[in-house]
């Protein structure tokens, strides 16, 4: 298996942006959340099964998933949730090793903003976490996704702790500084992962 190293942050930790710096030096990316739209697509299967399981409601117009509609269905009812993870966890799993598995790079950056969440980070050899102050993710989200303070607050508060996220951290990458400081701490472990992912090779 490739060596799999997964990014992982709250809202405006600045994952996107570490991502593409470590792009940059030929790392392959898998993106959780890519893979999670990937299979509820007009074309897949399991947007069928949701549609009969929830009805033709949760299907838009123009035939996608109506995330709105189904976030709402499922956010005050826990069995219906459930339901749902049931049926989407073992799909977006079998990809997501798929997508590592042709991964063209010595090591695989795999992009996973629900890493604590969903309790994913036994899936990875290393964990890495892009880390802010509160007040720099209440800026940045109120900015890019123009709320309120107060929602985002709200949205911040709903996901998992700072310290939750910190404490199954391998490597934190902290994104409070300039441009640089992050390019040069990206360039610093693109060289330890590759040391890592060598190792590795050599002790199969």
């Amino acid at each position: 298996m490739v060596f799999t190293v997964a990014l992982t942050g709250g809202i405006g930790s600045g994952k996107s942006t570490v991502a593409a710096l470590f792009a940059n030096h030929g790392v392959s990316l898998v993106d959780a959340d890519i893979i999670a739209r990937e299979v509820v697509a007009p074309d897949q299967p399991a947007l069928q099964k949701i549609a009969e399981h929830f009805g033709e409601q949760i299907i838009s117009p123009e035939g996608s998933l109506n995330r709105t509609a189904l976030r709402e269905r499922i956010f005050t009812d826990t069995k219906e949730k459930q339901w749902l993870n049931a049926l989407l966890h073992p799909l977006i799993h079998q990809r997501t090793q798929q997508a590592i598995a042709q991964a063209s790079s010595p090591y695989v950056l795999w992009v996973v903003p629900l890493l604590v969440e969903n309790q994913l980070q036994r899936q990875a050899d290393r964990v890495l976490v892009v880390d802010v102050s509160t007040e720099t993710q209440i800026k940045r989200t109120m900015v890019r996704d123009n709320v309120s303070r107060e929602l985002a607050q709200h949205i911040i508060s709903a996901q998992v702790s700072r310290e939750a996220r910190l404490a199954v951290a391998d490597d934190i990458i902290n994104n409070d500084g300039l441009p640089q400081t992050l390019t040069r701490d990206v360039a610093r472990l693109h060289q330890l992962y590759m040391a890592l992912a060598m190792q590795s090779v050599r002790q199969e």
